[in-house]
């Protein structure tokens, strides 16, 4: 039944006198039939409840395309509300609501303040997020206690990509964690769908420090392969207790990748040559891998996983499901069980500001000149795009 919606439609004479109320209709017609539908009383003003309804403890974050209070407050651009709700809100909203997973953060419902940029989505809510943990952390967490982390990142994302969703900007600061040890991953406002068709997707996206060399390079088309390079760059983080390849800019990024992995060639990434930007960058002949060294604790099972995440060809990346198999999660030291997880002070109940974001670059208060920042969309970064976002000291020392 095709039905349009006439609840909102108003009288001329509301037009003339704009302080009269307005008179909705509250009735439905079918296109078919030309018949109206009467509209229960309940229903009058629509389906979602009104923000009142909650009250507003504190602010716990913000995310790429809202702030985060005990509600997500879905950013609205005036201009671009100018041609209707933003497809970005819309996407997230959409994905959200198909997802139902552990591992994924929960949308409870979409609810409404008094005007028409006031959209909040009731998120359930979680303690911590890892950025805010690893930077408040006495001591780091044991690889019992990050193979318990993966194991749930890589869970969460083998059903995402099951369902054929890209998050695109996974990092640490997207990553919730419940006083139950549970992690979800948070904040889709980048998340697509894979698509069939060939329509590019803007590279320059993806944070900075978790962006896969295939984006550096001007790709156009985005795989899940991305989410699995991000997922390599956690677990080193994780392991090393500071950010794995935290670059300034998109020159100084290729050049740690390169320091650590080697120079790419066309014999282990046949479509190199063929990326758009390759043609910009001279990049300097590095024939080592690296990842022992920066490494030298983990196990060869370890070493074996993370060189499969940080494949540079994106066809030959692991995908979540084959790292699920992999031994290292299988040898000593076990995963611990997630309700095992130590508890942590609410250490972003404590801060003004949260981990380093996409298109917002906030701060982390620290004594570093380190940046945390995101640089993205492919631009000459700025004064503030390198200052933008700060660590603590002892995570880059």
């Amino acid at each position: 039944m095709q039905l349009l919606n006439v609840n909102h439609f108003v009288d001329y004479a509301d037009f003339r006198d704009p302080s009269r109320p307005v008179q909705r209709k509250g009735s439905l017609m079918n296109f078919r039939t030309k018949e109206f539908t009467e509209i229960p009383p309940k229903d009058v003003f629509g389906k979602c409840r009104y923000v009142s309804s909650f009250q507003k403890c504190n602010r716990v974050g913000e995310g790429t395309y809202g702030i985060v209070f005990a509600l997500k407050k879905v950013r609205i651009d005036q201009d671009i509300f100018k041609d209707g709700f933003p497809v970005s809100g819309l996407r997230e909203i959409q994905i959200l609501k198909n997802c139902k997973h552990e591992n994924v953060v929960q949308l409870k419902e979409v609810v409404v303040g008094n005007s028409l940029e006031s959209i909040f989505l009731v998120m359930e809510f979680c303690e911590q997020d890892l950025a805010s943990l690893l930077d408040n952390m006495d001591s780091p967490f044991t690889e019992s206690q990050v193979k318990c982390i993966i194991i749930q990142l890589l869970k969460g994302l083998k059903y995402l990509h099951s369902n054929y969703i890209i998050h695109r900007d996974l990092k640490v600061s997207n990553l919730l964690l419940t006083d139950k040890g549970c992690l979800k991953i948070a904040d889709f406002g980048l998340a697509r769908y894979v698509s069939d068709s060939d329509k590019p997707m803007t590279p320059g996206l993806v944070t900075l420090w978790y962006r896969p060399p295939e984006l550096l390079f001007g790709a156009k088309t985005q795989t899940t392969a991305v989410d699995m390079w991000a997922t390599g760059c956690i677990l080193g983080e994780l392991l090393i207790h500071k950010p794995l390849l935290p670059g300034l800019s998109e020159i100084s990024q290729i050049e740690l990748i390169i320091n650590l992995l080697g120079t790419p060639t066309e014999s282990i990434w046949p479509d190199y040559a063929k990326l758009p930007l390759v043609q910009n960058f001279t990049l300097k002949m590095q024939p080592y891998n690296n990842l022992k060294s920066k490494f030298p604790f983990l196990s060869s099972a370890g070493f074996r996983l993370l060189n499969y995440l940080f494949m540079y060809n994106p066809k030959n990346r692991a995908t979540a499901d084959e790292c699920l198999s992999s031994t290292y999660f299988k040898e000593a030291p076990l995963p611990c069980d997630p309700k095992l997880m130590p508890t942590f002070p609410h250490h972003r109940d404590l801060k003004k500001t949260s981990a380093g974001n996409t298109g917002d670059h906030s701060k982390r208060t620290s004594s570093s000149t380190h940046s945390r920042a995101s640089i993205d969309g492919g631009h000459v970064p700025t004064i503030s795009d390198l200052l933008g976002s700060l660590i603590k000291k002892r995570r880059v020392d």
